[in-house]
């Protein structure tokens, strides 16, 4: 299955490349916007967004070329049928390599403010890099990646259309890779038409469960409406005792100690396991983690304490996070 939807990934996107009159290439492309997510993504002006890029970007998140063995590419761990996560605890690299962190979707990514568990990355652009050249994901030198995009002649013409006749870089592979994530919007589930007016969207009990998520139960504090993240960074005291430091790895302060980033909550029903190291593995699991109040240590957010949830409450929680999954999901 997996190889069927690259292969279709690359054919769609060759075909694409191939056919785009340059006129159009070069056009500023407006990203259509669904129900719920009527707010500015920022786009790079040294990166504007036009079909040629995002094409190619589409191309090059499709294609193993972008792994050290050719078995592997962006889209093995971002699965378009499993909301661009994978199903797994963590990533599985090339040569069954593990070590990494959870899969987090790409979806929305488009409004992140930082990227990555520990937020290291502070652009897509940047991100988008990291992953290729990682030994525990695609494991591909970006010198050798450049050679193999410019010995491809599909690449070349691909390139030259979204850069103006500009050589492969690898400063160019990431700007095209950003402009195809953040094309990848999900919204317009059922808690966006409640919220847009239609009373009908959620079941008496999601509407409890909203309740109580945005009271009671403090959920919305950290997981804030629209994206369903504060995109800031917070100890719940699920990594406490392991290797992995989360942010204090990248900013040195003692307060960001096993501090990891709030994921969007968007689709969540559909993309478990969860938390960073994917070791929670349900819902039912992660109400049971934050009604106790996480797991105590020194450096645990305060905004985490433990609550007393029925077994009547606990099923509307999770009625309403099963309404925060879209419609339809994001076409690849």
């Amino acid at each position: 299955m997996r190889s069927r939807l690259l292969a279709g990934g690359l054919l769609f996107a060759g075909a694409c490349l191939a056919g785009s009159p340059g006129h159009r290439a070069r056009e500023p492309y407006v990203v259509p916007v669904p129900l719920g997510l009527d707010i500015a993504a920022p786009v790079p002006p040294d990166n504007p967004l036009t079909e040629a890029r995002i094409e190619l970007g589409r191309a090059l998140f499709f294609d193993p070329l972008l792994s050290a063995d050719g078995t592997l590419s962006c889209a093995s761990c971002h699965q378009p049928g499993r909301y661009f996560t994978n199903g797994l605890e963590q990533a599985v690299g090339v040569g069954g390599r593990e070590g990494g962190r959870n899969v987090p979707s790409v979806l929305n990514a488009a409004y992140g403010r930082s990227f990555f568990w520990d937020g290291r990355a502070a652009t897509l652009e940047e991100q988008t890099l990291q992953p290729i050249r990682s030994e525990l994901e695609l494991g591909l030198d970006l010198d050798t990646l450049v050679r193999r995009l410019s010995a491809a002649e599909r690449y070349r013409t691909g390139f030259q259309l979204a850069f103006d006749d500009a050589p492969i870089t690898r400063e160019r592979v990431a700007r095209a890779l950003a402009s195809y994530l953040r094309t990848l919007r999900s919204g317009d589930a059922p808690i966006d038409r409640f919220l847009y007016g239609d009373s009908s969207a959620l079941s008496p009990d999601a509407r409890r469960g909203f309740r109580l998520f945005v009271g009671r139960a403090n959920c919305g504090v950290c997981h804030t409406i629209p994206l369903f993240t504060d995109h800031a960074f917070h100890n719940t005291g699920v990594a406490w005792g392991s290797a992995d430091k989360g942010r204090f790895a990248v900013t040195g302060d003692d307060a960001d100690r096993g501090a990891f980033k709030t994921p969007s909550l968007r689709n969540v029903a559909e993309t478990a396991p969860y938390m960073h190291d994917g070791s929670i593995a349900s819902l039912d699991d992660v109400i049971a983690h934050y009604e106790r109040g996480g797991v105590a240590n020194p450096w645990l957010d305060e905004e985490i304490r433990p609550v007393e949830l029925s077994p009547a409450e606990k099923r509307q929680l999770i009625a309403f996070l099963q309404a925060l999954t879209a419609a339809s999901q994001v076409r690849p």
